[in-house]
């Protein structure tokens, strides 16, 4: 009968275990002075070799004759602990028998002595899906154990334990593998199978397992139907996009080319591959971009290694960190929102918003936007500013819609114009002045329209911008060095100028000045506030 490869090649010495030195060695150390404790706790992601541990230790502590702290396997209690003959050591998964119930009657069979190996010992996965009550019906005996009971008890989410259970138990953190270590079991267990694996698709595998030996044997298991296991076969079994299409797939992004995005996506839908992992593929490509961008020396070691520092580098420059940051974070909300159907116009809109983050108001995509623009003045790259209407065709349009005056009869008198000194009649027709008050309002609401959303609302913000007439000079005054490099250039100032000689029926000239914006309250209005303040008895007036 065949069995899975990580049931196989399973570990069944401490040190055949890789990894977690840390902990085998003192667990070893434990066995062989006979320092052990009655109540173990094992913490880790999952596939790190907890269970393996736990199986193990239960061997080492009954094994006949230990073999420097690990168990000889060959002793009948080693044996019989293997095929399950032993009674005395029993293994339940709390996920299945997390009742109240199952820890009872747990509870009443660990009082009684071990019928043959010398301690009574219970391995419970998953220990953190028992219920409250049952977690109350283990404390009892976790407090106070028989001198043959052990307890042996593993999870992947140490916060749902409480923390009662945890101050009884000697805890053990397993850490994820490294991507090296990884890679050098893989080798060995494919020469052991008689497997043709290159290096490339042994990264591969370690990079796709996180961290997990069991997951990482398992996707080698699946790859095992191949005669030579490659980078190719793996992406073909796993159902992966693979690097070329992930990457040229950013390549669409980073170019705003969300046709050729969703073209693509067609495509390799078409061949079979799953939204939801290709997202995940695209995910950690932008996650190793965002950690070269914020650690370049030393965040070699927390990437993927899914993708070479070639690949990497293509994209150094083609997207921001506040853009990584909105678009991961926009892929994750999609990959939320896969979970209740429809994966594959989930994924083409969350491609299409990453081509064109314009059409999202998410905040992690307002703030690269903004963002973008700070990055854009700092370099001087000027923004493009939609050209002003010229000044003939609006007095063209106002000609065109004044009422016409009706058509004189060929028999009725000439009208005689009236009479005005030769000095008038040369005087070109100009437009009413606008009042001082309103000068500033009509300007800007000539040019706010005209130009990008960010300059606009500094201009219609009285507390950044105010604009003031003193003679042929529209002084323009903010308040920040920010909002005078946004409006101290030709392109706005012209923009004003123009504005101002349409109001005005002149010519303007725009100057703009730092300085603080105080308005200055009228005399009745002074009088009015310091007449409120004078109603309070404890303000006095000098």
């Amino acid at each position: 009968m065949y069995q899975a490869l990580y049931r196989k090649w399973r570990s069944r010495t401490f040190d055949e275990v890789v990894g977690q030195s840390h902990i085998t060695e003192t667990l070893k150390q434990q066995v062989i002075t006979g320092h052990l404790s009655h109540a173990y706790l094992f913490v880790g992601t999952r596939g790190t070799g907890k269970t393996t541990c736990a199986r193990i230790l239960a061997k080492a502590v009954n094994c006949v004759q230990p073999v420097n702290g690990s168990p000889c396997n060959a002793c009948r209690f080693c044996r019989g602990i293997d095929d399950g003959s032993v009674t005395d050591v029993v293994e339940l998964d709390a996920a299945s028998n997390n009742g109240v119930d199952s820890v009872r009657q747990l509870r009443d069979e660990a009082l009684f002595s071990p019928a043959m190996a010398k301690k009574r010992v219970y391995i419970i996965d998953e220990v953190h899906m028992l219920s409250t009550a049952a977690f109350n019906a283990l404390l009892k005996i976790l407090e106070e154990p028989p001198e043959h009971l052990m307890f042996i008890l593993a999870t992947t989410e140490l916060q749902k334990v409480p923390a009662t259970i945890l101050s009884r138990c000697q805890r053990h953190a397993f850490k994820r593998l490294d991507t090296q270590v990884i890679m050098d079991r893989l080798r060995y267990v494919a020469a052991q199978e008689g497997l043709r694996l290159t290096d490339e698709a042994a990264a591969l595998l370690a990079g796709l397992s996180e961290g997990g030996m069991r997951d990482a044997l398992s996707m080698l298991d699946q790859c095992a139907s191949r005669a030579d296991i490659d980078t190719d076969a793996v992406y073909s079994t796993l159902g992966l996009a693979g690097n070329r299409e992930i990457a040229a797939l950013l390549g669409d992004i980073a170019r705003h080319d969300s046709g050729g995005a969703v073209e693509r996506f067609g495509r390799l839908w078409q061949e079979g591959k799953d939204p939801a992992t290709l997202l995940g593929e695209l995910s950690g490509l932008l996650r190793d971009l965002l950690l070269c961008a914020v650690a370049p020396k030393g965040g070699r070691g927390l990437r993927s290694g899914n993708y070479d520092d070639a690949l990497l580098d293509s994209f150094r420059t083609a997207f921001s960190k506040a853009e990584l940051i909105a678009h991961i974070a926009c892929i994750q909300a999609a990959l939320a929102d896969m979970r209740a159907g429809q994966a594959r116009m989930i994924c083409e809109l969350c491609l299409i918003t990453l081509c064109e983050p314009g059409l999202s108001d998410t905040l992690p995509m307002l703030r690269a936007r903004v963002e973008t623009l700070e990055r854009q003045v700092r370099q001087g790259v000027p923004m493009a500013v939609p050209a002003a209407e010229p000044v003939f065709e609006t007095e063209k349009a106002a000609k065109e819609e004044a009422p016409q005056p009706e058509a004189r009869r060929a028999d009725a008198e000439p009208v005689q114009p009236p009479a005005t000194p030769m000095a008038e009649e040369k005087a070109p027709p100009s437009p009413a002045p606008a009042e001082p008050g309103d000068f500033w309002q009509q300007v800007r609401a000539r040019t706010t329209a005209q130009l990008p959303a960010g300059i606009a609302l500094i201009l219609d913000d009285p507390s950044q911008a105010m604009g003031r007439l003193m003679g042929d000079t529209l002084r323009l005054s903010v308040d920040n060095p920010f909002a005078r490099n946004m409006l101290d250039r030709p392109d706005v100032t012209g923009l004003l100028a123009r504005s101002a000689a349409q109001v005005l029926g002149r010519s303007v000239r725009v100057e703009v000045a730092e300085e603080e914006l105080t308005p200055a309250l009228s005399e009745g209005e002074r009088d009015r506030k310091l007449a409120e303040l004078g109603r309070f008895p404890i303000v006095k007036f000098k």
